[in-house]
């Protein structure tokens, strides 16, 4: 391959300046994330376990024994850590999107706080939902949002109401799929890769790129230990910040609504949570129960082993389905065929190998 079809290849990928250190920064921030999740979670199990930060069994839920549900402060620690090393290392790049990064860390500390709470001693479902648009609002304010543009009088309150829709839905509908091991976080290391490739085609995404590589990250480095049988769960704490963060980062392509199909792009990649909460939703409302606070085993994945299937093959297939609404929506971007197979790659290659090292080490009895 001559240098020129490399660099083309390269941009095609979405790495603007191959001589530069920009995508050795996401790069670095992916892999600080994901090494700093993976090597911090045991401990923070082993003092889950002391103090009693854990969900106990009952009808409801799958685990047998208590399961340490603090997780979640570890996914957030360490996209915390890989992005403050970012902003050492790129003090200049970091600048430039600063404050949407800082508005997402900052409405997720707020999520990762309240669902921990709630996670320990149980929180009203509308205080919940009231931080939720607090931090959805927090959004707004810096500029990433849903814009409407209709033409009408009424397009900046469309536009509001379309983004505290999204983030609120998004933020919930990730933490509702998060009853099965590995489910919620493996979905989100998939639309993060997904998300991220589409995200360094374009320079003013450039928080979304690093926030996304880090989330990634720390999602890969969480789910070697939450595969079947889990060691740890997220928590609300870290369902609710994998969920905002999604959400958040989908936004942050300065989308413009002139139709309604302008939701489509976002939606697809994260499509499986939605089609999975809009269905349980509508079949409670249909029993004339409070969705927000009614339990129940109504979503796909137990459906799924109510047939008989297994906790890990629901698990991978699941995420198969999430591979391919994220496949098509990157299809539907029209993206270079070279991202979208190296988005592929990515994610095949990260899921592969927190497989392979969580069954090795029920082989070896770890």
């Amino acid at each position: 391959m001559a240098p020129s079809d490399l660099l083309e290849f390269l941009h095609r990928l979405g790495v603007a300046n191959p001589y530069g250190r920009g995508w050795l920064t996401v790069l670095l921030v992916f892999f600080l994330a994901l090494l700093f999740t993976w090597r911090f979670l045991p401990h923070v199990r082993r003092f889950a376990l002391k103090v009693g930060w854990a969900d106990l069994p009952n009808e409801r839920r799958l685990n047998r024994e208590p399961l340490p549900n603090a997780g979640g402060l570890a996914v957030y620690a360490g996209v915390v850590l890989a992005l403050v090393a970012a902003a050492f290392l790129r003090p200049i790049l970091v600048e430039s999107v600063l404050i949407q990064v800082l508005a997402i860390l900052l409405g997720g500390a707020w999520l990762v706080l309240v669902g921990f709470i709630d996670d320990q001693f149980g929180l009203p479902p509308l205080f919940r939902l009231f931080v939720q648009t607090l931090a959805a609002l927090l959004l707004v304010a810096v500029g990433v949002r849903f814009e409407a543009a209709f033409g009408t009088p009424l397009d900046p309150a469309l536009g509001l109401f379309l983004t505290w829709l999204w983030v609120v839905g998004i933020t919930n509908a990730l933490n509702l799929m998060d009853g099965l091991d590995g489910l919620a976080a493996g979905v989100a290391y998939i639309s993060a890769i997904s998300l991220l490739f589409v995200s360094a085609q374009f320079p003013f995404w450039a928080a979304g790129t690093l926030v996304l590589a880090a989330l990634a990250g720390a999602a890969l480095g969480f789910l070697r230990h939450n595969l079947h049988p889990s060691r740890i769960i997220l928590g609300d704490a870290g369902a609710y910040f994998l969920g905002y963060t999604l959400a958040a980062t989908a936004l942050l392509g300065n989308l413009k609504l002139t139709t309604f199909l302008g939701l489509l792009p976002p939606a697809l990649f994260l499509l499986l949570p939605i089609l999975d909460t809009t269905q349980v939703v509508v079949r409670r409302l249909l029993r004339g129960q409070n969705p927000l606070s009614t339990p129940g085993k109504d979503h796909i994945h137990h459906r799924l082993l109510a047939r008989g299937l297994s906790q890990r093959r629901v698990a991978f297939l699941l995420w198969g389905v999430a591979l391919l609404f994220n496949l098509l929506a990157m299809v539907y971007l029209r993206m270079p065929w070279e991202a979208i197979l190296a988005s592929l790659l990515a994610t095949l290659l990260g899921l592969g190998w927190v497989t392979y090292r969580r069954l090795r080490a029920l082989w070896r009895g770890e």
